[in-house]
């Protein structure tokens, strides 16, 4: 039996809407591939964007940034040694992309110039870390990607 250019043409047209429907209801049923908004009021967050560029450009005016370390107690953020750390002030968001529930904010509380996050409240995976501080009323903000 011979198949005409028309038939061929449809029976094509058929199997790419079923695959595309079998890739929508897979996609939207599966678990693996449920993800959180990354955050709820993501309106009002892009309107405060143009601040943390300018917070960001303010850390970029220091002689050294912060610096993020893993180590076996877990994960060390090192403020800048110029500063004084006793007049550090700020809040260290730990964000997991994956789960809303392991989000975790640390008021920042320094000893030393540096912060320890232990490993037992960190989870494998990836995390964002944003540290948002001010020294001496000037506002700086920090970012960084770190696979735990």
């Amino acid at each position: 039996m011979k198949i005409s250019w028309g038939t061929g043409l449809v029976l094509a047209i058929a199997s790419f809407i079923t695959f595309i429907m079998f890739l929508v209801i897979t996609m939207s049923t599966d678990k693996a591939y449920s993800y959180d908004l990354v955050t709820e009021e993501y309106y009002k967050t892009e309107l405060e964007f143009q601040h943390q560029i300018d917070k960001e450009t303010n850390a970029t005016k220091l002689s050294e940034n912060i610096s993020v370390e893993k180590t076996a107690e877990g994960l060390v953020i090192n403020f800048p040694q110029e500063l004084e750390f006793s007049k550090i002030e700020g809040t260290v968001f730990l964000y997991r992309p994956s789960n809303k529930q392991l989000d975790n904010d640390i008021p920042l509380s320094l000893s030393s110039h540096q912060l320890l996050v232990p490993d037992r409240s960190l989870v494998g995976g990836r995390w964002n870390i944003i540290v948002d501080w001010t020294y001496h009323g000037e506002a700086y903000y920090f970012k960084k990607e770190v696979t735990y």
